[in-house]
């Protein structure tokens, strides 16, 4: 088949990114012919790129450039699938969620003066009535969640039929137990001792992945553990609330890393107490590599999460005395547990789930 894939930017640093290049580096193998719009995309002899020009100057000019810049013939493809906000292909991929469900979110953390800047800010409003535009009038949306589904559902009034749930996928020999064999040096070299168990934190956009209530809920962890902070996003202020609280030698702020699967290997729970996630890559790479993981009702992943098998899922997003109670549970059961989690990923591989989406895409094609 001949198929188009809509992405604005690739970053090495973003889920959806990985996650749409894993799913096309499968599609190649399956010898159908791959198209990319985009702004900026790795060169690859196997792939058709195509260059959307965008406006540089805010997020707002470039959001609205490159929807607006966007030429694509429909009629030429089989499918175009859009993982971005855009209103010209046959299928939209709700990766990034329900923009107005993030919205009612954002209230309980954000400033006064913050909530008024979402009815006048240009970037909102723009999101907000594209988004009810993308999901009246596209053929059909992938939702990664039962979570993002029903938000759609709610916020916009769209029939569910016009709806299908397909979780993301995770490359199951790249995230896997054997790594901690493979990597067993690796805590050695970035010179963290053996006796402390090791907490993965991994997300870009502090603010929003909870990071916040995560190091306030460190000096409520009873054992001696390292905080690894991997990710997209200026630490300073999470800098001084870890030294208000005197655990700022317990924490270690990484940046961004290539080479993820070393520090899933070496690292013994995951915690990602997101305040909105509509289906977190990093949870279910941590899963896959034999890691328990935390997070919260708010991250679709957590709906392959059973409370004391695979993880916790948080009800209570800003508690850090709840997180730092299931941190010490969990700390007391990291073996089984983490069995229980890879078990539980090894029927999501990207190979299984990027089948469903060539299912969906043959379905729609016949309807058309």
């Amino acid at each position: 088949m001949k198929i188009a894939f809509i992405k604005r930017n690739f970053s090495y640093h973003g889920g959806a990114e990985k996650y749409l290049a894993s799913l096309i580096d499968f599609l190649k193998q399956e010898n159908h012919e791959i198209h990319i719009f985009s702004n900026k995309w790795l060169n690859d002899a196997k792939i058709n790129f195509h260059r959307v020009r965008i406006l540089p100057f805010s997020s707002f000019l470039k959001a609205w450039s490159f929807n607006r810049n966007l030429k694509i013939n429909l009629n030429e493809y089989d499918c175009v699938l859009s993982f971005e906000r855009t209103t010209s292909q046959h299928i939209y991929r709700a990766g990034e969620g329900c923009h107005r469900k993030w919205l009612e979110l954002r209230k309980q953390i954000e400033p006064f003066y913050k909530k008024i800047s979402f009815k006048i800010n240009p970037l909102h409003r723009y999101y907000l009535r594209l988004e009810k535009e993308i999901f009246e009038k596209t053929p059909l949306i992938i939702a990664n969640s039962e979570m993002v589904k029903n938000e759609i559902i709610d916020s916009y009034k769209i029939s569910s039929e016009k709806i299908i749930v397909v979780y993301n996928g995770v490359d199951l020999n790249r995230f896997s137990p054997e790594n901690r064999r493979k990597f067993a040096q690796f805590k050695k070299e970035i010179e963290i001792s053996e006796d402390e168990k090791i907490l993965l934190f991994l997300g870009s956009g502090f603010k929003r992945k909870g990071l916040e209530t995560l190091i306030k809920a460190l000096p409520f962890v009873n054992e001696n553990v390292k905080l690894l902070v991997i990710g997209k996003g200026n630490p300073e202020k999470y800098i001084k609330i870890a030294k208000k609280s005197g655990i700022y030698r317990r924490i270690l702020f990484l940046g961004t890393q290539r080479e993820i699967e070393k520090f899933y290997a070496i690292s013994d729970l995951f915690v990602l107490p997101t305040l909105y996630d509509p289906f977190s890559n990093a949870t279910l790479e941590a899963m896959a590599s034999g890691i328990p993981v935390i997070t919260t009702k708010n991250n679709g992943v957590a709906e392959l999460i059973k409370d004391g098998s695979e993880g916790y899922v948080l009800k209570d997003l800003l508690n850090a005395q709840e997180l730092a109670d299931k941190i010490n549970i969990a700390l007391k059961n990291l073996s089984i547990m983490g069995f229980f989690a890879r078990k539980k990923v090894e029927q999501f591989s990207i190979e299984e789930q990027a089948k469903k989406i060539i299912e969906v895409i043959k379905c729609l094609k016949k309807s058309l």
